[in-house]
């Protein structure tokens, strides 16, 4: 695809900001003091930095997706506040098994499947054989293959227990594992250099 753009996408709990479980209140949310520099890295090298996150506890009824909103406008402000910005925010609000209509829904955004990633490339005109997933969990590795995208596992959140405990059952391997979304962004958009 000549002319299209290239992302970073990255997971929000454990990745960009502080695993703490299901966010219910906005006072909980914490970013990662690295965050900011990971971000403005991004801007500056001129990829876009894209947000993908599964909230399903709205579907489970543990808060209401204003909340999620709240929490996002925390994240963007911190952000901006290191002189950082996303590109987007995308969220899938489902579960397939929890909760009521709408809610209550076996859609393809909630990841690892890639609805996520394939309206942000629409949106954005990307090329997705050159962006890149950043997470901290597993399915966000099987994410970017089932979007064909290449892979950072990072080591916060559920990153170290995951790749201790439970990489020999994976499937797939993550293209780089870094200590977290810091490394993960500097390792990526140094090798898109050479």
């Amino acid at each position: 695809m000549s002319g299209a753009r290239r992302a970073v996408f990255i997971d929000r709990d454990g990745t960009i900001s502080e695993e703490v479980g299901y966010v219910n209140h906005v006072s909980r949310y914490r970013v990662f003091p690295f965050a900011a520099e990971a971000v403005r890295a991004l801007n500056s090298a001129g990829w876009l930095a894209i947000l993908v996150t599964n909230q399903a506890g709205v579907a489970r009824g543990y808060f209401d997706e204003a909340l999620v909103g709240e929490v996002h406008k925390a994240l963007t402000d911190e952000l901006e506040r290191g002189g950082a910005r996303l590109d987007a925010i995308y969220y899938c609000p489902h579960h397939p098994t929890v909760g009521e209509p709408p809610y209550k829904l076996d859609c393809d955004c909630r990841k690892p499947r890639p609805g996520l990633i394939h309206r942000a490339a629409a949106d954005f005109h990307l090329d997705l054989a050159r962006c890149w997933m950043v997470g901290d969990r597993y399915g966000d590795t099987e994410l970017a293959r089932n979007a064909g995208l290449r892979s950072a596992f990072v080591l916060t959140g559920y990153g170290r227990g995951e790749l201790e405990h439970q990489s020999r059952a994976w499937r797939h391997r993550p293209d780089l594992v870094a200590e977290n979304l810091l490394e993960a962004v500097r390792e990526i958009v140094k090798s898109s250099d050479e």
